[in-house]
């Protein structure tokens, strides 16, 4: 009893010292959802929470005119830049399988606020069982807010399902957490321009 004792304050003692005599190791999260570590050496690096990767608009876009969405399909992240410069980032879903992946470049045709869904008919035809038709509410797969893009039955859009994102849990459109697609939704607008990667 005494030996477990001992070893109780030993510990104790030793985790003291380390915490008071050790350097200190700080981090906090500033606004763009990065996390600061502070070395002991005062060196700070910056380290996105997602691990997503900031990109710039300049290999991708000749301009900002209406604003630029690029799709990274492999990293799972919608990368969002205003007219003005100003950068967002969002994770998202992507396809489930290669063969349902479009690469290119589109643009938004069609904003709508409050979609509502039919199943293409190759998404039909694999899964027969599917309802015709959803309508705008809790149980609809494209969420609150639905941007169409020129390629027929391509859109950004939410989801309820918050599981999906950030996999390949797609039939070929884009999904985000309903939050984000309200936020691009009122960013975007008809004619940005659109690239998957």
């Amino acid at each position: 009893m005494s030996q477990k004792g001992f070893d109780r304050r030993a510990f104790l003692a030793a985790a003291s010292a380390a915490v008071v005599g050790g350097p200190a190791l700080a981090q906090s999260v500033d606004g763009a959802g990065t996390v600061e570590i502070e070395r002991p050496i005062n060196h700070v690096i910056r380290r996105n929470i997602s691990s997503f990767r900031t990109l710039d608009w300049q290999p991708h876009f000749s301009n900002l005119t209406k604003g630029a969405v690029l799709v990274d399909i492999s990293s799972r992240a919608l990368h969002y830049w205003e007219e003005s410069g100003q950068y967002h980032l969002y994770p998202c879903s992507v396809p489930l399988t290669e063969d349902l992946t479009r690469r290119g470049r589109t643009q938004v045709v069609l904003k709508d606020p409050s979609p509502d869904w039919r199943p293409t008919p190759s998404m039909k035809q694999r899964n027969p069982e599917w309802p015709d038709y959803v309508g705008p509410g809790p149980d609809n797969p494209l969420g609150t807010r639905a941007m169409h893009l020129s390629w027929q039955y391509y859109r950004i859009h939410g989801t309820h399902d918050t599981r999906k994102i950030g996999r390949r849990s797609s039939n070929g459109c884009i999904g985000l957490y309903n939050e984000h697609i309200e936020e691009l939704y009122g960013l975007a607008q008809v004619g940005t321009q659109v690239l998957l990667i």
